[in-house]
């Protein structure tokens, strides 16, 4: 009876009225500094450019196929290695930005996925192919985690639901550009590389943008406040209580990383299953040209840059994990105008509002994550759950190439869109299940949390800064004050307790 009441107690509903009194969206943009801004765009622009170069591959399925004279199911062997090596990129980078900083970890990574973009371009053999993409695995998991940690830090709490869905978004805002150049250049000329070329170039530019911007107000805050506390720790010495409040981190929190971890497998079952062999998709099982069937993606890349956005928005006054459960539910309603028609338009609704809703839970995950998160870890803690999912979903696009070619239309014709939407469907109740079992911590105050350099970080330990603490307005430390706060914000805001080394945390985080 206690685990149906505590079941009964956690399911999801509406954050209270008191968490929900600024989220007028013009107020919540009006308050926010042009340094807020300029964060954000480099997040959104670094995800951006990840998505591109990760599309590139699918966008170009047939004609690597023809290049490298292999069926398609083994051109989708590069995709799954891709998705495989992504974690170890996302703990890479995620522990060298919770330990050193958001600026120069992100910048490094681009810099090595646009080398990799480049190398992919000039490769001659299909060894050479996968050997390429694998690496790019590897530097692609990392970009994830310090984007979302940059941008949501950043921002004022009732600006977080709304910038969690623009963030997300990136990722379809490149796989349209990516389908937009492989529709016009790419045609054009009938050079698959065009795409990566490009990719390697915005990769470059977007470390460059990284590079004029200062370090993270985050940072910045916690540095200064430690300089007037009058404390002396040089760097071996933070690396040591690093590594101690990582380990503090994770015996507190172990199973919210399993859970993390499974939500995000469902989560990348979910947009892979519906996205990675959907070219495909329009081509072999429904006949359309590849001009139309990129015609058709990028319309569903629309629909899905709009639900992102509006769900992301509405997580904020309904709650993430209702908001997710919402749009899981749209989708699969719109999964028979995604199966059946067959002519374009048809099919090119189905595509825009199945990815509305796909795109709509996803545009929720980066402020729910960087929510559950232990305050210290927001680079390395969500990005190895997102990437740990990905590397778990990461045969989606085989299983569905296998699967299609094995189960025809009556005409012949690989079925890829029935098994496409049989796994979207059973995703979707898996997401659901996740949510109405999972925590929600709506609202929370992460950004006064010690860093995880700090004795405390391990344990979610909230400071209250003073404002002769830290350096005034340095590089943007007063935007909380200058926007949530000026819009009145009363959300919950926590103390820890630190009566013991590894069993208390702070209340919110619990």
């Amino acid at each position: 009876m206690s685990i149906l009441s505590a079941f009964v107690a956690n399911l999801p509903r509406p954050p209270p009225a008191s968490n929900r009194e600024s989220i007028n969206v013009f107020k919540v943009l009006r308050s926010m500094t042009a340094m807020q801004w300029l964060f954000f765009a480099s997040g959104w622009i670094a995800w951006t450019v990840d998505a591109i170069d990760f599309f590139s591959v699918s966008l170009s399925n047939h004609r690597l196929s023809e290049y490298f004279d292999k069926p398609l199911k083994t051109i989708t062997t590069s995709i799954t290695l891709t998705l495989l090596f992504r974690p170890v990129g996302a703990i890479i980078f995620g522990l060298l930005s919770d330990r050193y900083g958001r600026k120069w970890p992100l910048i490094a990574d681009l810099l090595v996925c646009g080398v990799l973009s480049l190398g992919t371009a000039f490769v001659k053999t299909f060894s050479q192919f996968l050997a390429v993409r694998s690496l790019f695995g590897i530097a692609m998991g990392g970009i994830w985690g310090l984007s979302a940690s940059l941008a949501l830090e950043n921002m004022p709490v009732a600006a977080r639901g709304l910038f969690s869905g623009l963030l997300q978004q990136g990722y379809a805002v490149g796989y349209l550009i990516a389908a937009v150049l492989n529709l016009t250049e790419v045609a054009k000329h009938d050079d698959w590389r065009i795409l990566f070329y490009f990719a390697a170039a915005v990769s470059a530019a977007a470390a460059l943008f990284r590079l004029v911007l200062p370090e993270s107000a985050y940072f910045v805050e916690r540095r200064e406040a430690e300089k007037a506390s009058g404390a002396t720790v040089s760097s071996g010495q933070k690396s040591k209580i690093f590594l101690r409040e990582a380990g503090r981190a994770l015996r507190l929190h172990w199973v919210r990383c399993i859970f993390a971890v499974v939500l995000m497998t469902c989560f990348n079952f979910f947009s892979h299953g519906s996205q990675d062999i959907y070219p495909s998709y329009m081509q072999d099982s429904k006949n359309l040209s590849s001009h139309q069937s990129t015609l058709a993606t990028i319309v569903g890349n629309c629909g899905a840059i709009a639900g992102g956005s509006i769900a992301g928005y509405v997580s904020q006054f309904l709650g993430r994990r209702l908001t997710m459960i919402v749009m899981c539910i749209w989708t699969c309603a719109f999964i028979p105008l995604w199966l059946l028609p067959n002519s374009f338009g048809g099919l090119a609704a189905g595509a825009f509002f199945v990815q509305f809703g796909v795109q709509g839970a996803w545009g929720v995950v980066p402020v729910y994550l960087a929510e559950l998160s232990p305050v210290a870890f927001r680079a390395v803690w969500p990005g190895v759950a997102y990437q740990l999912g990905n590397m778990v979903s990461s045969a989606s696009a085989q299983i569905e190439a296998t699967a299609g070619s094995n189960i025809r239309q009556a005409n012949g014709d690989p079925d890829y869109g029935r098994v496409g939407a049989i796994l979207i469907c059973v995703i979707a109740g898996a997401i659901i299940i996740c949510c109405l079992v999972g925590a929600e911590q709506h609202g929370s105050h992460f950004e006064k949390g010690k860093a995880a350099f700090e004795d405390g970080g391990g344990r979610d330990e909230i400071e209250e800064l003073k404002d002769d603490a830290i350096s005034p307005r340095a590089h943007g430390s007063d935007l909380e004050k200058d926007g949530a706060e000026k819009l009145g914000q009363s959300l919950h805001r926590e103390s820890a307790s630190t009566t013991t080394d590894d069993k208390r945390s702070v209340s919110t985080y619990a």
